[in-house]
């Protein structure tokens, strides 16, 4: 069998997700990690020329060499017009090396802004897909070239990994909720941005709640060793995970999270019809043994993991392996291992003398309990979905909240962009706080009463106010 149209149709869909990732940035690097942001990339990079290349390859980003906001800007904007080449074909190969090099260097440069899942995830699909893509200037259509079978075999192997790892994270963390099934109950609640149906099906009744929860972890755990059976029980396979995973996107905003799961199982179905491409360079495929081989080992160390096996590595291996690790090449994957059962939301507030206090509004994140959720992905809030992260844990666990507190009271333009609304739009005020609420759906007759979509009640003071000096 060969793959050259769903390689080819992959790789456009991939091109999509680069360009969604780096707009979605584009318009936030500014106020996450610009000079005015709330974590400056400036302040963590050095500005010495000596020892940038081994500066490199412990922290691989372009960064070491410029670390200014127009810099930024042409990483994010520049991986857009890299991602429009991609998807018209334009020299795939070198267009997905540079796609990857931008973006693990804007990974680096917005830290932890930058540190989710599906972030590891687009670079691990990015570096693979160097190697499925053919070394040729135009990829024109109809698609010619069959890709390597090992690159195409490591992007299966990939989503395998992703759902398996995904299940069996939330099974092994022997939390109660996933293991009576009633997880759901809470999820669609307190799942950092939900969507307005995330709503409805938080009404519906135990059993529904639990029979999808069984569903997901079929889907999860079984569903994946069939990926690899043959047809047309691989179909029945991706067509499931597309499924699931089109179900999250309505009750949930995970980014272009889900549509990376839907562009792998694109390469599980073999061409169709008169279709003969050429094969992969004999000089293509040998590369991509060379590198895809290792990976391929490497990986099986994060897979049996799952199963609480650890591999004991020569000593000349594992430090090649520490060497690599810097790079993303080899993750983890498991969203959601443990269910959060209450939704804890942080709320700003500004005043001018301490006593009356008027509140920042954010554009997606929970606030006014009578704006309804709002359908946000594929783009990702960034700073929203922080304050998810943050309102779990305090704000010493997290040091850019402070920052982000300090910028408001600078008036920080960059950084309130990221906000629906300022309260203070003529100047800053002089004093800033943070309360934490805890925040549950109405249910359906509050909501005809009231019309609001939220309860909320105050529970404690989350960080200590902060005032202009002098």
């Amino acid at each position: 069998m060969t793959y050259a149209v769903s390689s080819w149709i992959f790789l456009k869909l991939l091109g999509l997700i680069y360009l969604i990732a780096f707009i979605s940035l584009a318009v936030q690097i500014q106020g996450i990690a610009g000079s005015r942001g709330i974590e400056p990339a400036r302040e963590l990079f050095g500005y010495s020329n000596t020892h940038r290349f081994k500066a490199f390859l412990k922290m691989p980003t372009l960064l070491w060499w410029n670390t200014s906001d127009r810099f930024l800007n042409f990483l994010c904007w520049g991986g857009a017009l890299l991602s429009v080449l991609l998807i018209f074909g334009i020299a795939p190969v070198l267009i997905l090396i540079l796609l990857y090099l931008f973006y693990l260097s804007l990974e680096y440069a917005c830290g932890i802004f930058l540190a989710y899942q599906w972030d590891a995830l687009l670079l691990e699909i990015g570096f693979l897909s160097i190697f499925l893509a053919p070394p040729v200037l135009f990829d024109g259509c109809p698609p010619v070239h069959d890709p390597s079978p090992i690159a195409r075999f490591l992007l299966v192997w990939l989503l395998f990994r992703l759902m398996l790892s995904s299940g069996l994270a939330k099974w092994d963390s022997r939390d109660p909720a996933w293991r009576d099934f009633t997880a759901l109950k809470y999820h669609y609640e307190t799942q950092p941005l939900p969507t307005p149906l995330a709503w409805y099906f938080h009404q519906y009744p135990e059993w529904f709640q639990k029979t999808s929860c069984g569903f997901m972890f079929l889907v999860e755990i079984a569903v994946p060793f069939l990926l690899f059976a043959p047809l047309p029980i691989s179909y029945l396979a991706s067509g499931l995970i597309v499924f699931l995973m089109v179900l999250i996107m309505l009750t949930g905003n995970y980014c272009f999270f889900n549509l990376q799961a839907i562009a792998l199982c694109v390469l599980v179905i073999p061409d169709w019809g008169r279709v003969s491409p050429y094969p992969a360079p004999l000089a293509w495929t040998l590369i991509s043994a060379i590198v895809g081989i290792p990976l391929f080992i490497f990986s099986l160390d994060v897979t049996f993991r799952i199963f609480r096996k650890v591999i004991s590595w020569p000593a000349l291996i594992e430090r090649f392996w520490m060497g690599i690790l810097p790079f993303r090449l080899v993750n983890r994957y498991g969203l959601f291992s443990v269910m959060t059962t209450e939704r804890p939301e942080i709320i700003v507030e500004g005043s001018e003398d301490g006593i009356h206090w008027k509140e920042y509004e954010f554009k997606w994140k929970a606030g006014n309990v009578y704006q309804p959720p709002k359908f946000v992905a594929p783009y990702q809030p960034r700073l929203d979905w922080q304050m998810w992260f943050a309102a779990l844990a305090s704000y010493e666990d997290y040091p850019w909240f402070m920052r982000f507190l300090s910028r408001l009271l600078e008036g920080s333009e960059s950084v309130l962009k990221l906000l629906a609304k300022n309260p203070f739009p003529g100047k800053p005020p002089k004093y800033i706080r943070a309360l934490l609420y805890d925040y549950t759906f109405t249910n359906v007759r509050e909501r005809a009463v009231t019309r609001a979509w939220w309860k909320r009640e105050l529970i404690a003071s989350y960080a200590p106010p902060l005032t202009v000096r002098g």
